[in-house]
């Protein structure tokens, strides 16, 4: 049986891809950096991601994460590109993003970093539009769950932009014009990445750690009231007379 021309090279680029966003960013970076003592899925908010790596195991190891996650992306359009022209690198880049969410074996991180890099590899022209969404959803001081705020609201901006792009045959930054996978590889990257903030359970608005074991960075407050308990608890001097 033959296989039609360009079927192999689209299936190599969606292997590729899934691959280069499977690579454990975070868990090398926390190797490095607390020399195995540190998991990040039972640390802080209990996502291996650059968010938590930077509360976790400081600002320094939260950049490098963040860099690899983008990378992740960035690479991914690349390889696919080389192999498939334009709609190659949005194969490539949404199967990063579904190989950071979802790698084989282990918990995978949000994937927000992860499409920012296939936002650059794939529809450059957008990147500006993409940040000014997500910064100006942060700053709005209702929202108390701003990551996913902000993550909603510049996923619907770039699946809302990459139609229209296309629609106009606008060009990308790259492609000229836009190709047709471009809003498809936005809006599944899109679903993924909302089906991964959805898997995350919240207690009292924060995210569950895993087997619902509290972590020392979520629960301190209620560790400290605690212990504030416990010294309430302890008998006084006349107590202590009384008992002795």
């Amino acid at each position: 049986m033959r296989v039609p021309n360009g079927v192999a090279p689209s299936v190599a680029a969606l292997a590729l891809g899934y691959v280069f966003g499977a690579l454990p960013s975070a868990d090398i970076a926390s190797s490095l950096a607390s020399t195995n003592t540190t998991d990040l899925r039972h640390s802080g908010s209990a996502n291996p991601g650059a968010l938590n790596a930077g509360m976790t195991l400081g600002k320094k190891w939260g950049a490098v994460v963040l860099v690899a996650d983008v990378a992740k992306g960035v690479g991914a359009s690349a390889v696919g590109r080389a192999l498939v022209g334009a709609n190659g690198a949005n194969i490539a880049a949404t199967a990063a993003v579904a190989g950071h969410c979802y790698p084989p074996g282990r918990t995978g991180g949000k994937g927000v970093s992860t499409s920012i890099g296939q936002v650059i590899g794939t529809f450059p022209i957008f990147l500006p539009l993409d940040m000014a969404v997500a910064a100006v959803t942060v700053a709005l001081p209702k929202w108390t769950q701003r990551t996913w705020a902000a993550t909603a609201s510049a996923s619907i901006a770039w699946v809302s932009t990459a139609v229209l792009t296309y629609r106009k045959a606008w060009s990308t930054g790259l492609d000229a014009p836009a190709p047709r996978s471009l809003p498809i590889a936005a809006a599944i990257s899109s679903a993924i990445i909302a089906k991964r903030f959805l898997d995350t359970p919240l207690v009292d608005g924060k995210p569950s750690p895993p087997n619902g074991v509290p972590d020392k960075h979520i629960d301190k407050k209620s560790e400290d009231d605690d212990r504030s308990v416990h010294r309430f608890e302890q008998p006084t001097e006349r107590e202590r007379g009384e008992l002795g």
